[in-house]
């Protein structure tokens, strides 16, 4: 009984978090695209007040379990002890809704001669073992590396997927946000930095190899959509269960229609038709 009481408050506050507005938290990989769709939905449904910030993926996790938010976005999946945070607060796991896919480009300046790296020589680079561009075939000068904090889902799932869990090199400059890393790079003719597809302007992205020996893939909606790309991934909504409903769950739903999903298409790769709401 205790319990079911305690879920009860839990649903109870959570509902009064949002107070006639919705707010989103999380992602900066996101941001871009959450802040269109606020404003796209908002044109269409005046009475809908939509309210949108960054901070990284882990913030997004931080403010959803403390009740602060009503969405949190997130390029990586949610963690296990983040799940269990949110049950303890509100009584049951967040649902998690898949929002966009998204090709994790790896950034360098329009000056750099390099096209294209394979998955090992991007580990050696980022782990500080390659320390030089002549090394991968480019100049003979000093490579600078660009990362993100550690509350960004895009630094998780770069070492995850890419360094396979080692340790960024001590020398890594870290950047608040997708946007400023993407300038430090194309303003640095040695430097190399990663991030989600929409942020490209003024850098150039490399072709990927899976292997050495592979031919290279660069990121686009038919490479990312077939898993050609090797760093590809999906871009996540998350919400607490009880709120999952009423305008909320509209807007939730109306991001991952077919409308959701032409905005999407402006800055990410839409979802495949079978993961739309219909």
């Amino acid at each position: 009984m205790k319990k079911l009481i305690g879920i009860a408050v839990a649903t109870v506050l959570a509902t009064a978090v949002h107070a006639g507005n919705i707010t989103v938290t999380g992602s900066d990989t996101l941001v871009i695209l959450a802040q269109k769709w606020a404003e796209v939905y908002m044109g269409a449904h005046p009475d809908v007040k939509i309210q949108v910030s960054g901070g990284g993926s882990g913030v997004g996790f931080a403010a959803l379990q403390n009740q602060k938010t009503d969405v949190a976005d997130a390029s990586r999946k949610i963690k296990p002890a983040e799940e269990l945070a949110c049950i303890k607060a509100f009584g049951r796991r967040p649902t998690e809704y898949k929002v966009a896919l998204d090709g994790l480009s790896v950034y360098v300046s329009q000056d750099n001669p390099v096209k294209e790296l394979s998955l090992e020589q991007l580990k050696g680079i980022f782990t500080g073992k390659i320390t030089s561009w002549k090394d991968v075939g480019g100049n003979d000068a000093p490579i600078t590396i660009y990362s993100r904090e550690n509350s960004s889902g895009s630094y998780e799932f770069f070492k995850d997927h890419v360094l396979k869990g080692s340790d960024f090199a001590a020398s890594a400059q870290t950047m608040q946000g997708t946007a400023a890393l993407v300038q430090a790079v194309s303003a640095d003719k040695n430097g190399i930095g990663y991030g989600g597809a929409a942020y490209g302007a003024g850098a150039r992205a490399l072709g990927v190899k899976k292997e050495d020996a592979s031919a290279a893939v660069y990121p686009n909606e038919q490479t990312v959509f077939d898993g050609s790309y090797p760093i590809w991934r999906y871009l996540y909504t998350y919400v607490n269960p009880a709120l999952d409903k009423d305008e909320i769950g509209a807007y939730l739903k109306w991001i991952r229609s077919d409308a959701g999903q032409q905005v999407a298409k402006d800055f990410y790769y839409p979802l495949p038709d079978d993961l739309r709401a219909k």
